[in-house]
């Protein structure tokens, strides 16, 4: 054999093992809790990532029932993602079940969270998604470990990464601008449950809601009596439900009190992909329009 076609045979496997292709890993199966984190996690992930969520669109991450299929989904996982502080009570039993021998990621490690109280207690409130700033902490932690899980990746991650916190950033500029210019004794609303502290601590609005923390807890008659007179005090002109959650308490509060409707809210799941909050981004900008909107009626 000719010398020069010995040497080039013999670095052609050299060569082909520096190519795009085979520099590239296998496509990395991804849990994550539910579909607000699954959405994240794609925009992060790109191409090189399939994302199944556990809680599926419109579901409740706090009455949550994992299946059978959620444990199957879980033990073939290469990384899992959870958002943490208490939302997801019930993973821990959906990994003994599974034998998933991984330790879930926990997206909100870093976040400035907020406590608050619950049946007498102080909690951490988990709902930190509700602010874009929040999830630029996730999106953080999320190319960190899908970098760790996929290193031939970490360039594309990174890029998605950067990417996707300048449209946080979109975010929260959009909904200063919708807010800022609403009088502050505007900005006040009834929602089914004390799931948006993020977003009024960001956004400086006041929301009250018969239910604490978790949908799980129960209001009692003294509770909704004393939120009705509140919201009579302070004049609150507008209330919201949520996708995730029954509606009935709420609207049985804003009868009492004269409240108008303002329309629905996504505050822990995503809508299918036919409604109008199919994506994070999607999401929260409706709830800044729905919001807004019902508080410039009020004015």
């Amino acid at each position: 054999m000719n010398p020069r076609r010995l040497l080039l045979a013999a670095a052609l496997p050299a060569l082909m093992a520096l190519s795009p292709a085979s520099a590239s890993a296998e496509t990395l199966k991804v849990v994550a809790s539910f579909t607000v984190l699954a959405d994240v996690v794609k925009q992060v992930g790109g191409d090189h990532v399939h994302v199944a969520s556990l809680v599926g669109p419109n579901g409740d991450p706090h009455e949550f029932e994992p299946s059978p299929a959620d444990a199957k989904n879980l033990k073939a996982a290469n990384v899992a993602f959870v958002s943490g502080e208490g939302l997801e009570g019930w993973m821990d039993r959906l990994i003994t079940a599974s034998g998933y021998k991984g330790k879930p990621v926990t997206v909100s490690e870093g976040i400035a969270t907020r406590t608050m109280e619950e049946d007498g207690a102080e909690i951490t409130d988990p709902h930190v998604w509700n602010s874009p700033v929040n999830v630029k902490i996730w999106v953080a932690n999320i190319e960190k470990a899908l970098s760790s899980a996929d290193p031939a990746d970490a360039a594309a991650f990174r890029a998605n990464a950067e990417k996707y916190t300048k449209t946080l950033d979109q975010l929260n500029a959009y909904a200063h601008a919708k807010f800022d210019s609403i009088a502050d004794d505007r900005r006040k609303v009834l929602t089914s449950h004390d799931a948006f502290g993020y977003f009024g601590r960001e956004y400086k609005i006041s929301f009250l809601a018969p239910l604490g923390l978790s949908t799980e807890s129960e209001a009692s008659a003294a509770d909704v009596a004393k939120l009705i007179d509140q919201i009579k005090s302070e004049h609150v002109k507008a209330y919201f439900f949520e996708n995730s959650n029954d509606p009935r308490l709420v609207k049985q509060v804003a009868k009492a009190t004269g409240a108008e409707p303002g329309g629905e809210l996504y505050v822990e799941s995503l809508s299918d992909a036919k409604g109008p909050a199919p994506t994070y981004e999607k999401m929260f900008r409706y709830n800044v329009d729905q919001l807004a909107a019902a508080m410039a009626k009020s004015s």
